[in-house]
């Protein structure tokens, strides 16, 4: 596949990092921000072709696809410029900034049959999809997902230090991920949903810290609290409550080992099973080196027609 990569910042040196290891599929051309970067870019990882032109850029031989990793505020016209020029597309998160700009990408996709999955990719995570099928076979009944997540980001600086063009916001850069996995893992687009906001940064003008509540409509809960304030780079947890069998040979109330919130530990699930025993069971680490983890994989099966868990745009038209 011959794809078109637009954004050589953070998340397009992610996405060119894995792309380059998959077989049969060729970035071709890139579509920058910043001439020198660009170049740059496209230099160091032998891209034959770069231009500031993102129509141009689509417009070259053999393109299939395009990876939108673009400041979020242009999604969705760069994402209705792909599909009206007969391109698949992978668009980072958001795919919109607003509920309106989301169904207009999600009416447009129907009306072309082309594909434009969104990178939500909690749902390619082995922890999680582990959770997911214990869900479907019947092993767990969810009630409560709690999630916190915190970064260190007081400036408008991407994760190699390196200052934006844009400025990021909670919302769409981590709690939208958590929106998709509950709706996902609790099989409810339709949720209640509810959520705050703290004072805004006197300078970046977006808020520190977000809390986020939502209820389906047989009253199992979300709680999600996310901040930009922290005293290290990242610090993340997820704890499942959820009625299921007990191993019986487990002491009850038995704690997994690995600290609570460590990033390299993975989500835990707290089991209690009708008797009232309970278990804490310690899922894998979300390791980003876990094949599994990385959406391309889904992205091809997709593709070829036989992947049922694909993040569709209109699957997920609310979380924008």
């Amino acid at each position: 596949m011959r794809i078109c990569l637009a954004g050589e910042g953070a998340q397009g040196i992610s996405h060119a990092d894995v792309l380059q290891d998959i077989e049969g599929v060729e970035i071709v051309t890139l579509a920058g921000g910043i001439a020198a970067d660009a170049e740059a870019f496209a230099y160091e990882r032998g891209i034959p072709h770069w231009s500031l032109d993102l129509e141009e850029c689509l417009s070259r031989d053999g393109v299939e696809a395009v990876i939108l990793t673009t400041p979020n505020q242009v999604h969705c016209a760069q994402t209705e410029l792909a599909l009206n020029m007969g391109k698949h597309v992978l668009v980072e998160i958001p795919m919109g900034i607003s509920l309106a700009e989301s169904q207009r990408i999600a009416a447009l996709e129907e009306r072309t049959g082309l594909v434009c999955m969104v990178c939500h990719t909690q749902r390619y995570n082995s922890a999680f999809r582990e959770v997911y099928r214990q869900v479907q076979e019947g092993e767990l009944t969810l009630h409560h997902i709690v999630q916190q997540t915190y970064f260190f980001r007081r400036r408008n600086e991407n994760r190699f230090g390196k200052k934006r063009t844009w400025v990021d916001a909670l919302l769409w850069h981590q709690a939208c991920h958590m929106v998709d996995m509950c709706y996902w893992l609790l099989d409810d687009p339709d949720m209640e949903g509810w959520g705050q906001a703290g004072p805004l940064h006197a300078e970046l003008g977006v808020p520190m810290d977000i809390s986020i509540g939502m209820r389906t409509k047989d009253g199992k809960l979300v709680t999600s609290a996310n901040s930009f304030n922290n005293y290290g780079p990242i610090y993340s947890e997820y704890r499942f409550s959820a009625e299921g069998e007990v191993d019986r040979s487990r002491r009850t109330g038995d704690r997994a080992t690995g600290r609570w919130g460590d990033r390299r530990a993975g989500p835990r699930v707290l089991r209690i099973d009708k008797s009232g025993a309970t278990a804490v069971d310690q899922l894998p680490g979300l390791s980003a080196d876990d094949g599994d983890s990385r959406p391309y994989p889904a992205v091809d099966r997709r593709l070829s027609g036989d992947f049922e868990q694909s993040v569709l745009a209109g699957e997920g038209v609310a979380l924008a």
